[in-house]
């Protein structure tokens, strides 16, 4: 990528120079900048072959790799959610997890469709990060409105137990095998879950 970007840089400036024989230099520069990514190409696409989200497409039964943002993401099944977690973290490098949230598409007017994906109203989304790596991968799974329920994370990390909570309180999703999945922010009475596209806002005073 650098070699193919200093290619690039040395073509505008012979542009800016005028384009005559005199800056063959720059031209020499250009040349040599693009052998090098020609020489790199193979081992580029080598290693993304040989990716994380690659390897758990081809560990995982219906698992579709896409990119968002230059951030690999990979939407599974949501039975092979905790088991995908599991080896990130076991054979990946995956050691840290970010955040477990959801997202309600009920009201989107527009929605991205992703090749190989059946769209449910809700998704939940798992963000992972890798030190040694350097990366990060994000995980997206589709459940049902039928269905609300996902396999708790807590079994590889623990402390996915209170965004799973969370997620729980304000989306209505249910983690089994959470060791306590409670409310975290409603009061433990509240009815309904307020972060659902069809939940009725400011229905009852605040009183907390």
């Amino acid at each position: 990528l650098g070699a193919w970007r200093q290619a690039v840089g040395s073509l505008e400036a012979h542009r800016a120079l005028g384009g005559g024989v005199e800056h063959l230099p720059v031209l020499m520069d250009s040349y040599r900048a693009l052998r090098r990514y020609a020489a790199i190409e193979p081992l580029w696409e080598e290693l993304r072959e040989a990716s994380p989200s690659a390897a758990l497409v081809a560990r995982f039964e219906g698992a579709v790799e896409c990119e968002s943002h230059g951030q690999s993401v990979v939407y599974l099944d949501r039975a092979h959610l905790a088991d995908a977690v599991a080896y990130l973290r076991a054979e990946e490098q995956f050691s840290m997890l970010m955040d477990v949230t959801a997202v309600d598409h009920l009201r989107d007017v527009e929605r991205l469709e992703v090749d190989g994906v059946t769209a449910e109203r809700f998704e939940v989304v798992v963000n992972l990060i890798s030190h040694p790596r350097n990366e990060r991968i994000r995980l997206i799974c589709a459940v049902p409105e039928d269905d609300a329920t996902v396999p708790s994370l807590t079994g590889t990390f623990p402390g996915a137990a209170f965004p799973e909570r969370e997620v729980y309180d304000l989306m209505g999703i249910e983690f089994t095998d959470h060791p306590e999945l409670t409310r975290i922010l409603m009061p433990d009475d509240w009815v309904g879950h307020p972060l659902r596209k069809d939940d009725l806002p400011a229905r009852v005073p605040v009183t907390f």
